[in-house]
């Protein structure tokens, strides 16, 4: 495979930055977006691979793709409506690593021959599906990295619900990227647990005053959790500060239990955290606990639809454990590093354990249950620095 499908494949979530200037269904996004120039950004903050536009409906045409390949390093993805081989020998003569091919407008016999041509010519294929039926046929012609698109290019709606679905569906052994609606760092780290290995992010970047910036946020770890939430305000305030994800404690013995899980903004994700047992809460995430004791484990689970994400490093119940950052910076995977962490220390237990993470909760409180919104703000902005 080429440099186009290995960058992907890389350990951790992947990101493809797409520079466009215009989208059918929103309208102008950057009319005066320069290729070269955001090209070169998008590299520097972290762009595993840019994607440029080279149809002109999105106001782009093939010598942006050749401006990107004359400022930057990274491997190029060419998206446009491509049915000719002749389209594809001059993308790969600008300087293109990959095409985009839509199932929608292609048929088998279509798709075989574009893919083969393309691996003649050392271009990856990133082949795009929408539905069920597409991911079976991208499977089927053994594409190699595999397009989730929410949004139906019919009717410009967007389902992220359904692409989850389908991110979940498609083989392992492929790499697979999940496209559009990805606004928030929330909405990565669930295309990431469900199965993703890449995001393509381009509305949101085009519409953000620094395009590079935004997707540095959209790439930042940690990921930030208050946990012990029990009123919509505290839920509030915490997604006004930034946190991705709001824990709602459902186990019995403690006071900081949670009524319910309460509803969360689109740019969070919810968590209940159980002892023992868990119960259908219509949580996105479960953090569960053994019952060791009357009281939890001290190491937890991050759990999506029952499947095992991330692993939770924490501390013993109510116990001091100089341990406990060691213990958290030498386990591998996906680490949720929780336990006595505050605005003070948060900074430097990041810098020592790189956890993909972080998890606060009774710090951040004015009493049980109740968030000072001060100390949450200091919290999220000492865990995002």
């Amino acid at each position: 495979m080429g440099r186009f499908r290995d960058a992907l494949a890389q350990h951790g979530l992947r990101a493809i930055a797409e520079v466009k200037r215009r989208s059918p269904s929103a309208g102008d996004l950057r009319p005066d977006a320069d290729p070269a120039a955001l090209a070169s950004a998008f590299e520097r903050a972290g762009a595993a691979a840019v994607s440029i536009l080279v149809d002109e409906r999105f106001a782009g045409s093939p010598a942006d793709l050749a401006a990107a390949r004359s400022a930057s390093g990274v491997p190029l993805l060419a998206k446009g409506f491509f049915s000719q081989r002749a389209e594809l020998e001059e993308l790969r003569r600008l300087g293109a690593d990959a095409v985009l091919l839509l199932l929608r407008d292609l048929d088998n016999s279509q798709m075989h021959e574009l893919m083969t041509a393309a691996d003649e010519l050392g271009l990856d294929t990133l082949v795009e599906a929408h539905d069920a039926e597409e991911l079976q046929r991208a499977v089927d012609l053994d594409a190699a990295v595999i397009g989730i698109n929410a949004r139906d290019l019919s009717t410009f709606e967007i389902d992220r619900r359904a692409q989850l679905e389908l991110v979940e569906a498609a083989p392992r052994d492929r790499v697979v990227v999940a496209e559009s609606a990805i606004a928030a760092r929330a909405h990565g780290a669930e295309a990431e647990l469900a199965g993703a290995d890449a995001v393509l992010v381009g509305s949101t970047l085009m519409r953000a005053p620094d395009p590079a910036a935004k997707l540095e946020e959209l790439l930042a770890r940690p990921l930030v959790k208050v946990c012990g939430l029990t009123r919509e305000e505290d839920v509030a305030a915490a997604a006004e500060a930034g946190a991705d994800l709001a824990g709602f404690i459902l186990a019995r013995e403690t006071p900081r239990r949670a009524p319910a899980v309460l509803p969360v903004p689109d740019t969070m994700l919810s968590v209940a955290v159980h002892v023992g047992e868990v119960t259908d809460d219509g949580a996105d995430l479960v953090q569960l606990y053994a019952r060791e004791n009357g009281h939890r484990s001290r190491d937890g689970v991050l759990l999506r639809r029952g499947r095992e994400v991330a692993r939770v490093v924490d501390r013993a119940w109510q116990e001091a454990d100089p341990t406990h950052l060691d213990r958290a910076g030498a386990a591998e995977g996906r680490i949720v590093l929780a336990g006595g962490l505050s605005p003070e220390n948060v900074g430097e237990a990041i810098e020592r354990v790189r956890p993909w993470a972080v998890d606060a909760s009774s710090s951040l409180e004015l009493e049980p249950g109740i968030k000072d919104h001060d100390r949450v703000r200091g919290y999220v902005e000492a865990a995002r620095c």
